[in-house]
């Protein structure tokens, strides 16, 4: 086996890519020490960070049923029934997402469980050959980013918990990844309380400030790395950008949202950018090229599901092909 360290993007739907890179990584040995993940990319990281192996996360993927992750919210007793849209945007206007989130939360707390993972506390690590100067808070398997935007900064959990009068081994996974899955107007936005002052931050998905953080286990006290870091990437560059795959109808109810729609969906792309085109840094990530679906796509079909998939198992292929693994 050999060790590496694995940062996934965030990209909705288009997670199906990173499961099949992942898987292939998996199934080639490697053994991933820490794990960041965005959004979608969360989900993936945390399960990985669990323990899973290939054939578990393929299986878990597989039985996701993608059309229960838009959840309307109940208006009275039962929805609205014959008004399109109606919901949504009923939603937009009372919590700032058009779909609660519920589904996609307790469903990521239920596969973690299965892993015996609730808190972070199940995923602390302990390593005397990490960068001098890491924090207790730092010491976990798992790092998830979330974009505060009541102090308008980005998170990185559980690192950040203590910015919140937090203990990081007492925070839940689930809740974290939630946090990071709140895309902006799509699914409602989280809030996050100080546990002294009991201030009140609204939280949304981390990819709003860094979609793609491939850098954030990269050593900082000058000592050469001991294993690699490999990204995962799903959305294209600009000028393709994300505002082309984002859809969600409702936001045609309101101008001013669609608009601020496609400037958050923007800078979740072009964010991390020119990052990437820093020397070396696109050496080191997988890119998986799925034309023609949509972050919101959660409508696919068993046989598109699969080639997504497929296709993320195709461009890891190649990256251990290229790059074959350390030897020990």
């Amino acid at each position: 086996m050999s060790n590496a360290d694995l940062v996934l993007e965030g990209g909705g739907v288009r997670g199906l890519g990173t499961a099949g890179a992942v898987i292939r990584l998996l199934e080639e040995g490697y053994t991933f020490q820490r794990v960041a993940g965005t959004s979608v990319g969360a989900v993936a990281a945390a399960f990985v960070a669990a323990g899973m192996d290939a054939e578990e996360l393929r299986t878990v993927m597989e039985e996701l049923e993608l059309r229960l992750i838009p959840d309307r919210e109940r208006l009275g007793r039962r929805l609205v029934p014959g008004v399109p849209m109606l919901s949504e945007g009923v939603s937009l206007l009372r919590r700032h997402g058009a779909y609660q989130g519920a589904w996609i939360h307790n469903w990521i707390k239920t596969v973690l469980a299965t892993k015996k993972v609730t808190t972070f506390a199940d995923l602390r690590r302990e390593d005397s050959g990490d960068s001098e100067g890491l924090t207790e808070d730092q010491k976990y398997k798992l790092v998830v980013t979330a974009t505060d935007v009541t102090r308008g900064r980005l998170l990185r959990l559980p690192w950040d918990y203590h910015l919140y009068g937090l203990k990081p081994e007492d925070q839940l996974v689930a809740d974290a990844v939630r946090m990071s899955l709140s895309i902006p107007f799509y699914f409602q936005p989280r809030t996050l309380t100080h546990g002294d002052t009991g201030q009140d931050s609204v939280i949304v998905d981390g990819g709003v400030l860094s979609n793609f953080p491939v850098e954030i286990f990269d050593r900082t006290d000058g000592a050469k790395s001991r294993w690699r870091t490999i990204g995962v990437r799903i959305l294209p560059d600009l000028p393709a950008g994300m505002a082309q795959l984002f859809s969600l109808p409702a936001l045609k109810l309101f101008p001013l949202l669609q608009l601020l729609q496609q400037v958050v969906t923007t800078a979740v792309v072009g964010n991390d950018q020119s990052h990437l085109d820093r020397p070396g840094v696109r050496d080191r990530t997988i890119t998986v090229d799925l034309p023609a679906l949509g972050v919101t796509d959660f409508g696919l079909n068993l046989t598109q599901r699969q080639e997504a998939v497929g296709r993320g198992w195709a461009a890891a292929d190649a990256y251990v092909r290229r790059c074959p693994t350390d030897p020990e």
